[in-house]
């Protein structure tokens, strides 16, 4: 990148993907500032520490960041165990946080409110490449600005959650409820035990964030029998969510549906397929939803707490004074929509992707990691290290390497394509040449949900 100006790089979200970027720009010689909005590190994963990933270690270790951790005498986890949440923070973001060449450079408690181009609005456009971002902050009550050559928005979306309602809006009667629905993965056997036990739980969603919370409810209903479970799924068929099962290549991720469906057929868990909500309706205690199935209106009375896992979707409100191209229906960027779009991509591959795909209409402002897969419940960490390394080859001048392509990454055993692939390279023009094998099938837990 040619420095006409003499300003770090800045990112925002210091999240996984977020440092894996710093660690990337440390290791070309980069300068950078990172901006997270928690007061620590991965302050999003935070809110589910609890919950075990179903990808082994050596799938969520970015591989700069590893080398920079191992120079500092850092000792890798066993590669093929499954990390929780807090462990991937304790034993590998938070130490990578504190190296030397990162932690000077990393402001927290800083919510980024607006992005620019100095002395110009979005309008103008002749000379705005030459001109650094202006990055507003918000930090300890008081605003300030950082300038920046380049922009890496990596803030994610998990922080700005779906409603549970079914048209995505969010109405005045569900708002009247945030006390009683928890959108996310609660601590039902921990910290919110006492929210949830003896009580009748609403759990709305289909994909693997339901099905933690659906197998955690059902562990604490063995320690609490009055403890009942209602699960809404749109779908029509609930055998659909249960996934690769035993063919899955992450055993771990397999598992969850296995022991969900036996969950279900045992009558355990009492499920309300094909239901769109409409309305909620508190009355005293309890809480009515009002819904349709199949055109016909039906209500599910006496429901306790809501847990809704509706997927989430991208912040880009801080970004409306910089030129973004996005898709219109899944919020994505734009040039990777068909690759992930979930009304196609049911389940089947997501072509290797990076800066060509990832650059904005803005020059050198890159959206990676899940806020670039918008709503699609199709993200994985793998990729989004990807994303940054090819970014940063680019920022930095290493346009061969940010061409490149490489991932690796498990088979569901489900998908049409079954032959994995360890390195793909996309040529100039764009397209995809294999220069080992054909390209790898996208994990289960990132295409089907």
């Amino acid at each position: 990148m040619s420095d006409c100006y003499s300003v770090p790089v800045a990112i925002i979200g210091g999240g996984p993907v977020g440092l894996a970027a710093a660690a990337q720009l440390v290791s070309k010689g980069e300068t950078f500032v990172l901006f997270e909005v928690a007061g620590e590190v991965a302050g999003n994963i935070k809110q589910w520490s609890h919950v075990r990933l179903f990808s082994p270690w050596r799938f969520n270790i970015d591989k700069a960041a590893k080398s920079l951790l191992e120079t500092s005498g850092w000792n890798s986890p066993n590669e093929d165990e499954l990390p929780t949440g807090g462990e991937l923070v304790e034993q590998y973001l938070t130490p990578l946080s504190q190296l030397p060449a990162i932690k000077p450079y990393i402001h927290y408690g800083a919510k980024v409110i607006a992005v620019s181009r100095k002395g110009l609005s979005k309008v103008k456009t002749a000379g705005r490449e030459k001109l650094p971002f202006v990055i507003h902050v918000e930090q300890n009550g008081a605003r300030s600005t950082f300038e920046a050559k380049a922009v890496i928005d990596s803030s994610g979306t998990w922080s700005n959650p779906n409603p549970a309602n079914s048209e995505g809006v969010w109405t005045q009667d569900e708002l009247s409820l945030s006390n009683r629905i928890f959108y996310g993965i609660p601590d039902v056997l921990g910290r919110h035990k006492e929210k949830y036990s003896g009580k009748k739980v609403l759990v709305v969603g289909s994909g693997h964030s339901a099905i933690n919370a659906l197998l955690d409810l059902e562990k604490l209903k063995e320690q609490e029998p009055s403890t009942r479970i209602v699960w809404i799924i749109r779908k029509s068929n609930v055998s659909e969510v249960y996934g690769g099962q035993e063919s899955d290549s992450l055993r771990e991720r397999g598992e969850l549906g296995t022991r969900l469906q036996r969950l279900v057929e045992k009558g355990f868990i009492e499920v309300v397929s094909a239901f769109h909500i409409i309305h909620f309706n508190q009355d005293g205690d309890y809480i009515t939803v009002t819904g349709t199935q199949n055109g016909e209106a039906i209500q599910i009375e006496g429901i306790s707490e809501i847990i809704s896992n509706t997927g989430a979707r991208p912040d880009m409100a801080f970004l409306r004074e910089v030129r973004t191209d996005m898709d219109p229906s899944i919020e994505s960027v734009d040039a990777l929509a068909t690759l992930i779009d979930p009304n196609i991509h049911s389940c089947g591959t997501v072509r290797p992707h990076g800066e060509k795909e990832l650059r904005q209409p803005e020059h050198n402002l890159y959206i990676v990691g899940a806020k670039s897969y918008g709503r699609a419940p199709t993200f994985l960490m793998a990729t989004g290290y990807e994303q940054v390394r090819s970014v940063v080859a680019a920022l930095t001048g290493d346009w061969e390497s940010a061409r490149k392509v490489e991932l690796d990454l498990p088979e569901t055993g489900v998908c049409s394509v079954s032959n994995p692939t360890k390195l793909v390279s996309i040529d100039e023009s764009g397209d995809t040449c294999c220069t080992t094998a054909k390209v790898s099938p996208t994990p289960k837990s990132s295409c089907c949900s």
